[in-house]
């Protein structure tokens, strides 16, 4: 596996034009595909609480039918990617970083078209996984299939990719400029002007295109809020401190998670994913809001809807599930599952702390989204794209201060822990 050089194509103005007219049609053909995963993700949502109201109308003997459900979605999800696409496995994100790094390999369309099926029946089944991972992978391979169709050079086509990954993003969570930037900091690590161009037009035509399907707000409601003064600040650098050290167990708990997983490799996936569906089933049936994306989770959190004991006990079922059903190795990321625990490690935090400094004039909501940033920063090791993530999920752009304090001590933190970046250590489980 020999690493190709540092992308450098020609940037004549011909030829950037040209790459920018291709990004546009990279975005807007990602901006569909994310936009039909997601509207089909919501619809599986509604038929899985459908059919977990049929299944209690059955009494216990619904229990059963919603364990095997679920088996057999998931099982059917891991053969997906066993039998077509190996490299659909997981997130998808270390994926799209190698192949940005090293020569594409793989049949791409395959790859997209697993990570499509696979992921709505997973997620859509119930698993916490995240629809970023599938969307970032898939806006890759769109970019990379385009490139090759109109028969670009091999550095023009990895440009291609990043583009539609950060498309890919970009519909995900409804989040342009997070979209590019996360493909600067985490998928490069360095700054390009031609990827930048690129990403910048192929983020903009997937929202243009998303948005006539999905509406202009953002992913998630949250009230106006003030701009908060400096005496804040020591209050989010303890959240991002507190942030790190739960970023630093998540992503050792989703590392072993998949170190206990190699065991059952023999068996090709299946049942391993059948298991985990089963149990995932039998959680589904006792609460069937905690399986699944989270999003829902997610806005109760904000608008405060949960008491804190609640809200701790969802919380510790949510850090378990999230590793578990990565473990599984069906399409899925794992950002959505981070916003969960994200959002309700701030409140959970600020709660207490606003008794015991009332001058700190802010609201327990306001330090969910700061914890959403400052979670992100720990495991991702991206604290701008947390924060400007947390900032168009939610419109918190007030709360830029609180985010940078929490986004620096969450990344300090996980690194004087010498926890790599989630991504980095994926990549180097096979």
């Amino acid at each position: 596996m020999n690493d190709e050089p540092a992308i450098v194509i020609d940037r004549s103005p011909g030829r950037l034009f040209s790459l920018a007219l291709l990004s546009i049609f990279v975005g807007a053909f990602t901006g569909l595909a994310g936009t039909a995963f997601r509207i089909l993700l919501v619809r599986a949502d509604s038929w899985r609480t459908y059919l977990l109201g049929r299944a209690h109308a059955l009494g216990w003997m619904g229990v059963p039918l919603v364990m095997c459900s679920t088996a057999l979605v998931g099982a059917f999800a891991a053969w997906l990617v066993f039998r077509f696409a190996p490299q659909a496995t997981g997130s998808g994100i270390p994926r799209v970083e190698r192949e940005l790094k090293v020569r594409w390999s793989g049949k791409t369309l395959s790859t997209v078209i697993v990570k499509f099926v696979g992921g709505v029946l997973a997620i859509g089944g119930g698993f916490a996984l995240g629809r970023e991972g599938p969307t970032v992978q898939m806006g890759g391979g769109i970019g990379h299939l385009i490139g090759r169709a109109f028969q670009r050079e091999s550095h023009e086509c990895r440009v291609l990719l990043a583009a539609g990954a950060g498309a890919g993003l970009a519909t995900a969570f409804n989040a342009p400029i997070a979209g590019a930037i996360f493909v600067l900091e985490e998928l490069l690590g360095s700054f390009n002007v031609p990827v930048t161009f690129a990403t910048l037009g192929a983020s903009a035509s997937a929202i243009c295109v998303s948005r006539v399907f999905l509406g202009q707000a953002p992913d998630f409601r949250v009230p106006a809020f003030d701009f908060l003064n400096f005496g804040v600040l020591p209050a989010s650098i303890v959240c991002g401190i507190v942030m790190g050290f739960v970023g630093v167990v998540y992503s050792r708990t989703i590392l072993a998670g998949l170190r206990l997983s190699r065991s059952f490799d023999k068996l090709r996936g299946g049942p391993r994913a059948a298991a985990i569906g089963a149990l995932i089933g039998l959680i589904g049936w006792f609460a069937p809001s905690l399986v699944g994306g989270g999003d829902v989770l997610t806005q109760q959190t904000l608008d405060g809807g949960l008491r804190s004991t609640a809200l701790a006990s969802i919380f510790l079922v949510r850090f378990l599930l999230g590793p578990v059903s990565y473990a599984a190795r069906t399409p899925g990321g794992l950002f959505a599952p981070m916003l969960v625990l994200g959002s309700q490690a701030g409140f959970l935090l600020f709660a207490p702390w606003s008794h015991i400094v009332p001058s700190a004039a802010a609201v327990p909501t306001q330090f969910a989204i700061v914890g959403i940033a400052g979670v992100f920063a720990a495991v991702v090791r991206a604290p701008v794209t947390g924060i400007v993530l947390a900032a168009e999920l939610t419109g918190g752009y007030t709360l830029l201060l609180p985010m940078l304090g929490a986004a620096f001590a969450a990344t300090a933190t996980a690194s004087i822990l010498n926890e790599p970046p989630i991504y980095d250590s994926l990549r180097s489980i096979k």
